[in-house]
């Protein structure tokens, strides 16, 4: 029988970050995967395929609507090859779970592929094609989520579908419904949309993306809309049916009505939960939550003290850096370091076209809590940046503490914001104040510049291009 020092349960984002971190502080670690390929949900059937394929349909969509205005003239129609999007987004699966299998031989983590499961808090048993038996005097579970279904809804992988087969459809559909209004539905959404499908999105809550701050939620409505996507809020679904080729959703509005949505496609995505299947964690005497979730406590530990947890089966954000920040925290703990995460800082991000990004605290969280804080916005149509790039839609905002002027929030919508939150995510970890920000020279004409403004809109009303 090998021995550990350390186990990882699951190869995704969270799971392999910890593997790596384990080795480079010196202590002798195995990975269990249960699938053929490394990176779990995020490399395969998540972040990475989708963001491939929202990369492709955005220049498909820029080639049919918007070359024409650059003055790009394509002599014959434009036309999806969706086999070949698919292979795209495919190879770039392909070579990013190869690079993790390279991470692993680089820092000498010996990977077992099969389930792996609790024999007692110190053996592992991993069921594969060669079944067998390890020891580790640490285990990490990181074995991260599968989509939630609603209990009326079947899942048929064909027609009523979830994230996974809808990163691999044959067709483009003529009208996919969207049951959820999240990150992953908005997101696929748009991917489709942009194709040409007609898209329907039904989210039981009263605005989409209801996690995210409200005037966010607003603004990217609004902009949806404007592509022509039909967006059905306050809308309680009853039931899914389908008969051969089409779907019906049948939903009751906030009038009690009841609205029957008629599509080819259903795309069920109302979020994740934990995955645990297999992992006989009570052998462990690892515990469970009422939502399936592993108890841990502050350092990540489970009621089994040398058993660990992290990711999408802890509570918390389902966010792939989340999980890396818990590998990683988990790793160092384990080695007697004194790590910390500030779970606060974060950043939340759509990747529809304009991105959303957001951290901190949203102005209803402020208001709940009663904190007197000040408000800073600024439109993306008034940079120059926006103006030349035709990426008019969205504003920042930034939030500050009305006594001390300390950021408390910050919350974009707009071109690149994916990559600009990480701006405030700096900021706010150094505690700066909306005046520090606003005083700091921001590249001209950059979408930047419009963090430079909100921030000096916080500190009174002080933006110079608005």
């Amino acid at each position: 029988m090998k021995s550990f020092d350390v186990a990882v349960i699951g190869s995704g984002p969270g799971g392999y970050v910890s593997a790596i971190r384990c080795a480079q502080l010196g202590m002798k670690v195995a990975i269990i995967e249960k699938y053929s390929t490394m990176g779990g949900t995020c490399l395969n059937v998540g972040c990475i395929p989708s963001k491939a394929l929202l990369d492709s349909s955005h220049h498909f969509e820029d080639a049919v609507k918007h070359f024409d205005t650059h003055g790009i003239e394509i002599p014959s129609e434009v036309k999806v090859n969706l086999e070949k999007m698919m292979a795209r987004k495919q190879s770039v699966v392909d070579q990013t779970t190869v690079g993790i299998e390279f991470l692993m031989k680089k820092n000498k983590i010996d990977v077992f592929q099969g389930v792996g499961a609790f024999k007692d808090a110190t053996h592992i048993t991993i069921s594969g094609t060669e079944n067998e038996e390890i020891e580790a005097k640490y285990t990490i579970i990181a074995t991260g989520s599968k989509p939630s279904t609603l209990p009326f809804a079947k899942i048929d992988k064909e027609r009523v579908i979830t994230s996974t087969e809808a990163l691999k459809l044959k067709e483009i559909p003529k009208h996919l419904i969207i049951i959820g209004g999240g990150v992953i539905g908005l997101e696929l959404g748009q991917v489709y949309k942009r194709l040409g499908s007609e898209v329907t999105v039904v989210e039981y809550m009263d605005r989409i993306i209801p996690s995210m701050d409200k005037g966010l939620s607003k603004e990217l409505a609004k902009v949806l809309k404007k592509q022509k996507f039909k967006i059905n809020t306050s809308h309680k679904v009853a039931s899914v049916k389908r008969v051969d080729d089409r779907v019906s959703v049948q939903a009751e509005n906030k009038k009690g009505e009841t609205v029957t949505f008629e599509g080819d496609y259903c795309l069920v995505s109302v979020g994740r939960s934990a995955y645990t299947v297999g992992l006989n964690s009570d052998a462990a005497g690892v515990q469970l939550n009422e939502r399936g979730q592993v108890l841990v406590n502050d350092h990540l530990q489970t009621t089994a003290t040398n058993i660990y947890a992290i990711g999408d089966v802890v509570k918390g954000a389902m966010l792939a850096h989340k999980a890396e920040e818990e590998g990683v925290f988990v790793a160092e703990h384990i080695a007697g370091e004194k790590p910390h995460i500030n779970y606060n800082l974060i950043p939340g991000v759509v990747y529809t076209w304009p991105e959303v990004a957001s951290v901190g605290k949203t102005e209803e969280q402020l208001t709940s809590e009663g904190k007197a804080y000040k408000s800073g916005q600024f439109p993306m149509r008034a940079l120059g940046r926006s103006r030349a790039s035709m990426d008019l839609d969205g504003f920042v905002k930034v939030l500050a503490d009305e006594a001390t002027d300390e950021i408390l929030g910050v919350h974009m919508i707009g071109a690149r914001c994916a990559d600009l939150i990480a701006e405030a995510v700096v900021a706010m970890e150094f505690r700066a104040s909306a005046e520090d920000i606003s005083r700091i020279s921001h590249a001209h004409p950059t979408f930047t510049e419009a963090i430079k403004e909100a921030a000096l809109a916080a500190t009174g009303d002080r933006a110079l291009h608005v």
